[in-house]
């Protein structure tokens, strides 16, 4: 009897600087992870692709609140919700991404429409949602998307900017005021799939574009490697090339998949310029967490019975 191909799920729901606000709503978070890769997983156990089941996970945080994507995006510097994501299949390399979205209920969705119904990586802005309208996705009034949460601080951070006494830029304000969801997952084709999404940066000028829905920086996925989804400040991951750096090292020095993740996030990134996480899995349904900061809130299962939900500990 042949014997079964692993199955495996990481989930992320983003990487930074601890806060009160995640101590209070500490079993929310660790809930909304859970159901998460529980959604990814169950794709997978019916014999469900990675795409489906990274899209499936992804769509959950982007669902919830508490989470810096879809519904609980943070808002830009005119108040308003712009919102990124990617994803991407390891067997072809396939890819779909779009940037600076409005009122689309689950960027990630409008991302794997990309990817799988036309000949273009990347579609951003207005030509983004003019192609969500075509395939009836669902979309959502703006009321939708700004949560009490991130118009606190959104409101804080206005407030900073306009009583600094030596008035501090805008960007230093937001230097660690980050979030960002995704998922990673190895189906029993043996095909692997990452996706990213993230609302941006309180406060974050308008027009700005983060790491998560540039492929090779926020998400890659290479059969031959493995598939990663990273998080943190946007800048740094970006200045790195963080998730293809982590496949180059397993491709060309045959690191193994938790070995190129702590190079890369312990080693290669400056700790002193911000905050980096990374899940990623493997061909052999390996699975890695490997993040600099204070916490990286992350899920996972695989089909050899490992499963856990976290928020902080075991950098």
């Amino acid at each position: 009897m042949a014997k079964k191909k692993p199955l495996a799920i990481v989930v992320h729901g983003g990487a930074g600087p601890d806060s009160d606000h995640i101590h209070e709503n500490k079993k929310g978070y660790e809930e909304g992870i859970k159901l998460a890769v529980e959604a990814g997983y169950k794709v997978l156990e019916e014999g469900g692709s990675a795409v489906d089941a990274v899209e499936a996970a992804v769509k959950v945080l982007e669902n919830n609140p508490l989470f810096n994507a879809g519904r609980g995006s943070a808002l830009n510097a005119n108040g308003e919700v712009e919102m990124d994501a990617a994803i991407m299949r390891g067997n072809d390399q396939a890819s779909g991404a779009v940037a600076l979205v409005r009122n689309i209920r689950n960027p990630i969705s409008l991302a794997k429409a990309v990817m799988m119904n036309t000949k273009y990586r990347f579609l951003g802005d207005m030509g983004a949602l003019e192609y969500a309208k075509k395939l009836d996705i669902r979309m959502e009034p703006s009321s939708y998307f700004i949560t009490e949460h991130q118009f606190d601080a959104f409101s804080k951070k206005r407030e900073e900017e306009f009583t600094s006494s030596d008035r501090i830029g805008l960007d230093e304000l937001n230097a660690r005021m980050h979030g960002t969801v995704g998922a990673v997952a190895l189906d029993r084709d043996g095909i692997m799939a990452a996706a990213t999404s993230t609302g941006g940066t309180e406060n974050k000028k308008m027009g700005r574009i983060g790491d998560s829905c540039i492929v090779g920086v926020g998400c890659y996925a290479n059969n031959k490697t493995c598939a990663i989804s990273g998080t943190g400040d946007g800048e740094l991951l970006m200045k790195n090339i963080i998730a293809y750096d982590i496949s180059a090292l397993m491709e060309y020095k045959g690191l193994t998949l938790q070995n190129a993740c702590e190079e890369v996030v312990l080693e290669r990134v400056n700790t002193k310029e911000g905050d980096v996480g990374v899940i990623g899995v493997d061909q052999a349904g390996n699975i890695a967490m490997v993040f600099n900061s204070d916490r990286m809130h992350r899920g996972w299962k695989t089909s050899s019975g490992k499963s856990g939900v976290k928020i902080y500990g075991d950098k």
